[in-house]
This record gives structure tokens, C-alpha cells and sequence, in this order.
């Protein structure tokens, strides 16, 4: 089963998608759910896939195991034969392999279906960049439409290959993005900078008033993270002129609630106090992408004892450090209980950090990721 996995894998790299239209993508996890005797559910969330399995063995007990999709806009900057057929799109952050690993668990448990009893239901999810995929099936019913007792992810992960990481609770960061336009009287930067109103001097003090958030608003042991990614204003053809108006953006992220509003909250005060004081106005956006990813405790136990199962205790850090980046899957952990676990995929061979113009995922991982659902649906689906 090895290298048709490998084949399938190096297809999808070849024909990457970007989130909400993995057609392709989709139609290729379907044809081989069908082939192999499992019943598909396509269209889910527009472009989302759900297999359903159900046991030779009898058994009430449902779990959905899932895996996302979508592929980034990168160039890709490998030299493999099944390199980005599509320029300016690639799978940097190894959807192409969470997908195979999936497919590779349902085919071998369709083979064995007296081996687990129960149901399992294998989430094939789009737009996971994109923090979309995983509303869109929610909003889609798909805890309405397919009953599901526990869900459970798998991301990989630029540690050595074996290596599985998790902890429970918070284990990555709710993902947020905030815009504050400010807007002055604009002038002549040479004969009256003393008449107008200079939003410039006002951003310059917002932004180092944002670093002031963390260190000052939030406590010592909590984490956050404020980051300035955009700033647009003026024009290099007349820089003599001090701009009108003047826009910035950012991202903001945080692991609980508290956090979370207490940056918004700053980050609208400062804006609109610090506009007042320099006789400015502001407008401010702030937009909640993705919740923190909160791992339920009974369902992390789980996932460790299935990873310990295929690697041994010492390949399993059950303390993970939690990560700021953001992750789709934290969507479903509001709707049911789960745990999403990451696995390492690095041989020493070449680099593997993810979001980067040479990554590529590790082939021999898969089997990894295979045995790993495979592992969970063993133990999980047991009478």
C-alpha cells in the first residue's frame, strides 16, 4: 500500500488547490473512498469530503478522524518531479500528506473491518488555511448530518520522524486580525508642518504603544502576540506631502478568552485615545478568525496512548509548548470533544519547516500517520 500512497501523495503536491477550491482534490478522495467499499458523502462545506465506515462487528460508537485539503500561495522552489503544476500555488504545509495519511487509514480499515467496532468517519476538510473549511462544514450540519461521538487531527511537524507531540488544554492560538485607519488634516511637509495634523508621528507612537499590550495588559505567565504586517500611506512620488489618511494591519493571538479581549479592547483604546491627543480620528477593525485549539483531556489520553502504541513512551512529548500559529480544527473541538496531536516527519535529509518555498512532506511519514489512525480507531471503537 506504500507506494500507491506515495503516488497519491506526489499527485496532489503536483495539482495543489487553494482553500474552497479543492475540486480536484476532492474528486480524487472520493473516487478512492468508493473504490474501496466506503460509503461518500461529497460537497460537504462546498468542497469537503466525509467517508463513512461502519464495522463487520457490532458497536455504537463513532469517531470522525480529519484531515485538511488546501494547498498555499507560494512558488514552489523544489526539484522533484512532481513539483507545483500550477505557478504561484503549493503545498508548503503538508495537506498533501495529512490527506494521504487519512486515505491510507480508510483503505486499510475497510480492508478490516472486524478489526474496530463502531463507525468512523474520515473528514476530508477544505480551506484549512484559510480559516474557513471547518465553519463551512459546521455550517453545513455536519455534526447534524453524521453522529460523532469524538474528532480527533493530526498535523505534521518539522521534529524527527516518529516523534509525536500534544498536550491538553490550549495548544495553539486563536488567530486574529485587527486594521486601524487613522485620518489627520494632511499638509505640506516643508512650509506648514505645524498646521496640519500629522497622522505619521501618530502611527509611529500606535505602534510602539501596541508593544506596551503584552508587556503591560496581559499577565507575565499568559501568552500573546501583537505584530504590525501592514502600513500603507502617502505616496514616494510626492514626499513632501504628509498624508490624509493612513492605514495599518496586524495580527493579533492569544490562548484564552480573557486574553483575547483584553487585546481587542487595548488595541481600540489606544487607537482612538492616542487619535485624540494628535487631533486624528480613528476607525478600528478587529476580526475573530479562529478560536484557540483546546484539547479535551480524556481525548488526549487517547491520542497518546495510540501514538505510544506504534512509537514507545520516549517518542511522545505529552507536554507540547503551545504554538501561536492558528489552526481550523479548533472549530469542531467547540462541538465535540477531541484532540489534535502533531507528528514529526524529519529525517535529517533536508529542511521540512513549514509555509517555506522548499518544503515537502516526508513519504516515509506516511506510514507513520497511517498507523497512527489506524492505532486510534483500534482503541477508540472497541465494543
Amino acid at each position: 500500500m506504500q507506494s500507491e500512497l506515495i503516488l497519491i501523495r506526489q499527485d496532489i503536491h503536483a495539482h495543489p488547490e487553494m482553500a474552497m477550491t479543492e475540486v480536484r482534490t476532492s474528486a480524487l478522495v472520493a473516487a478512492k473512498l468508493k473504490e474501496w467499499g466506503i460509503t461518500v458523502t461529497e460537497n460537504v462545506g462546498l468542497t469537503g469530503v466525509v467517508g463513512t465506515l461502519k464495522s463487520l462487528r457490532p458497536g455504537d460508537q463513532t469517531i470522525a478522524l480529519r484531515a485538511d485539503m488546501d494547498a498555499l500561495q507560494l512558488n514552489e522552489q523544489n526539484d522533484v518531479p512532481y513539483i507545483s503544476t500550477k505557478p504561484g500555488t503549493m503545498h508548503a504545509c503538508g495537506h498533501d500528506g495529512h490527506t494521504t495519511m487519512l486515505l491510507g487509514a480508510a483503505k486499510y480499515l475497510a480492508e478490516h473491518r472486524d478489526s474496530f467496532c463502531g463507525t468512523v468517519h474520515f473528514i476530508f476538510q477544505p480551506g484549512e488555511e484559510a480559516l474557513k473549511g471547518a465553519i463551512a462544514m459546521i455550517n453545513d450540519n455536519l455534526f447534524d448530518r453524521f453522529s460523532i461521538d469524538a474528532i480527533y487531527g493530526l498535523h505534521n511537524y518539522a521534529d524527527p520522524l516518529g516523534k509525536f507531540t500534544i498536550r491538553p488544554g490550549p495548544m495553539m492560538a486563536a488567530s486574529d486580525r485587527w486594521y486601524v485607519t487613522f485620518h489627520g488634516t494632511g499638509g505640506h511637509g516643508g512650509l506648514g508642518p505645524h498646521l496640519a495634523t500629522d497622522i505619521t508621528v501618530l502611527q509611529a507612537q500606535f505602534i510602539l504603544a501596541l508593544q506596551t499590550i503584552v508587556s503591560r495588559n496581559v499577565s507575565a505567565i499568559d501568552s500573546a502576540v501583537i505584530s504590525v504586517g501592514a502600513l500603507e500611506s502617502g505616496s514616494f512620488d510626492s514626499v513632501n506631502v504628509m498624508p490624509s489618511k493612513l492605514r495599518i494591519g496586524g495580527t493579533a493571538r492569544s490562548l484564552t478568552e480573557s486574553v483575547r479581549n483584553t487585546i481587542e479592547q487595548r488595541i481600540r483604546e489606544l487607537a482612538n485615545g492616542l487619535a485624540t491627543s494628535f487631533g486624528c480620528t480613528a476607525e478600528v477593525e478587529y476580526t475573530r478568525f479562529s478560536v484557540a485549539l483546546v484539547n479535551h483531556k480524556e481525548q488526549t489520553e487517547r491520542a497518546i496512548k495510540a501514538a505510544e502504541l506504534l512509537v514507545g513512551e520516549a517518542n511522545i512529548d505529552q507536554n507540547r509548548q503551545p504554538s501561536m500559529g492558528g489552526e481550523d480544527f479548533a472549530f469542531f473541538l467547540l462541538k465535540r470533544p477531541g484532540a489534535f496531536i502533531f507528528m514529526g516527519i524529519c529525517d535529517g535529509t533536508k529542511s521540512r519547516n513549514l509555509h517555506s518555498p522548499t518544503y515537502d512532506f516526508n513519504d516515509d511519514a506516511i506510514a507513520y500517520g497511517v498507523a497512527y489512525w489506524i492505532s486510534l480507531v483500534q482503541q477508540e471503537l472497541t465494543h
